[in-house]
């Protein structure tokens, strides 16, 4: 809740490093760039950028019309970064320079008040999530438009994955205590 990014050091549990430009709760925190950088998302509706080791973020995006980001995942590739966002969309970022793309919007599901994970398929084709009426969403890449949707769990589907391996299998788990394999 102290808007920080504190880096501990494995040997002594000693802080060796704090990022702290948030003005709100850290949500999350991803690795881009071959893990030499970061970005973390926060309750003060912006993303920042960070190099390791430097405590001055490299970018910051925040824009009026932006809604906090309670979850992000970094595409197979490492192209694309796809932030769920509290006003019921996934965006999507290039990872390169940290650019929006606004072609890339998802839509259709419910998240606000929820930190519903997102995920790629394996190949990069299809987005995936889960939304507050218990839903799967799947969303083709290319289109952004919903290719699949169906009733996951009892309550919230808060997260959900593919397997890397079986790719034609995803696991969803759900407030309802649940963890499903579907096929």
């Amino acid at each position: 809740s102290s808007g920080i990014n504190a880096e501990y050091g494995i040997n002594t549990g000693e802080i060796t490093q704090e990022y702290d430009r948030h003005l709100g709760a850290v949500n999350t925190i991803t690795f881009i760039e071959r893990n030499h950088s970061f970005v973390s998302t926060s309750d003060d509706k912006s993303l920042r950028v960070w190099d390791w080791d430097i405590p001055v973020d490299r970018k910051h995006i925040a824009d009026p019309s932006m809604h906090a980001i309670p979850s992000c995942s970094l595409s197979g590739s490492g192209k694309w970064l796809a932030c769920q966002s509290m006003d019921n969309q996934i965006t999507i970022f290039a990872t390169q320079k940290l650019r929006h793309n606004r072609k890339k919007v998802f839509k259709g599901h419910m998240v606000a008040g929820y930190a519903c994970q997102t995920n790629f398929s394996p190949d990069n084709s299809y987005i995936i999530s889960g939304d507050a009426d218990g839903r799967c969403f799947i969303w083709d890449w290319k289109t952004t438009k919903v290719y699949k949707r169906f009733k996951a769990h009892d309550g919230v589907c808060i997260g959900c994955v593919w397997l890397p391996h079986e790719t034609s299998k995803i696991i969803t788990c759900g407030w309802d205590g649940k963890i499903k394999l579907w096929d």
